[in-house]
């Protein structure tokens, strides 16, 4: 097998996070059965040849600044091991303790100094602050003048839960969550002062590109044109866009009329979705090989190339 794809939102469950949580016991099965090994049979079935691991929602936080500080720093390590023990196949989004500022400084510079992540991971929103609020200025100042990826991941906004009886929050408030920080980070000019920052978003955006319209005429008014000096569209077609969970001709028709390829990413949401379906729904969106081509791995190639020799793709046979 000739494996070529660069797998961008691929969850890893290490012992102390999962230590961490408040019931585990709630966790899916594909939680709980989760191991390296399963990550790399996946991947092998699917010919992704890497794959960077990422924490999910709920995260690490629930309000003791010490204990994410220690979860972060053991899945931060966890991860790196992981890289170790299976060379070119693995690369990682350092987990960071957000909201807690100070700690998240400490534990970035470990992550991306010593431990060679290749970016960090973030949510959308804390305790109801999206990205753009000022809040977390220092640690964008700082991801900024290192240039860094920064992979967001949705989660529940405290706002929002329980709104519609029996539809959990993944199925709308999960890209709900996304478009309201794209919002944030783009009206509130932050996308335009950490330009160097390169910010992947998942699930193709969340709402964004069925909104964009939307978006479009809020921008027209000209008390947003100092927030975004290049306008809405250079801002949007800066951030990069995964396709977990969203390959279908729906979703990537829609996002392709707000983006270029060359922004997309391939990302599968393992363990809650496969490899092979990810691989199978993006060859029927009517994409020609060379653009399949760039989704799957060049544009990742691109992305990370010079920031972490880390993702220079190993092929697996």
């Amino acid at each position: 097998m000739n494996a070529r794809r660069i797998d961008i939102h691929h969850h890893y469950f290490p012992p102390e996070y999962l230590a961490g949580l408040e019931h585990p016991e709630r966790l899916p099965d594909v939680v709980k059965t989760w191991t390296p090994e399963r990550s790399l049979d996946d991947m092998n079935r699917a010919g992704v040849a890497k794959a960077l691991l990422s924490i999910t929602t709920p995260g690490i936080w629930f309000g003791d600044a010490h204990a994410a500080r220690r979860t972060a720093r053991a899945c931060n390590e966890y991860a790196a091991r992981l890289i170790e023990q299976h060379p070119g196949r693995f690369g990682s989004f350092a987990a960071l303790p957000l909201p807690d500022i100070e700690g998240t400084l400490t534990e970035l510079a470990y992550a991306l100094d010593t431990l060679k992540a290749d970016g960090v991971g973030m949510f959308t929103s804390y305790g109801g602050a999206y990205l753009g609020d000022a809040s977390f200025a220092p640690v964008f100042e700082e991801l900024n003048r290192r240039k860094a990826v920064v992979y967001t991941h949705p989660t529940l906004n405290e706002c929002c839960a329980n709104l519609v009886p029996d539809i959990g929050p993944t199925i709308i408030e999960y890209g709900t969550d996304t478009t309201r920080t794209i919002a944030s980070l783009v009206f509130s000019g932050a996308a335009a002062r950490y330009r160097d920052i390169r910010f992947i978003f998942s699930h193709a955006g969340g709402t964004m590109p069925f909104l964009i319209e939307r978006f479009i005429e809020l921008a027209g008014d000209g008390r947003w044109a100092s927030r975004m000096p290049d306008g809405l569209m250079a801002e949007l077609q800066r951030f990069y866009y995964d396709t977990a969970q969203v390959c279908n001709r729906s979703a990537m028709s829609s996002l392709r009329q707000v983006v270029p390829v060359s922004q997309i990413l391939f990302g599968t949401d393992y363990p809650y979705r496969g490899s092979e379906e990810h691989v199978s729904g993006l060859h029927n969106c009517g994409f020609a090989a060379g653009d399949l081509e760039a989704i799957e791995s060049t544009n990742a190639r691109r992305l990370f190339f010079h920031h972490s020799p880390s993702v220079e793709v190993h092929h697996a046979s």
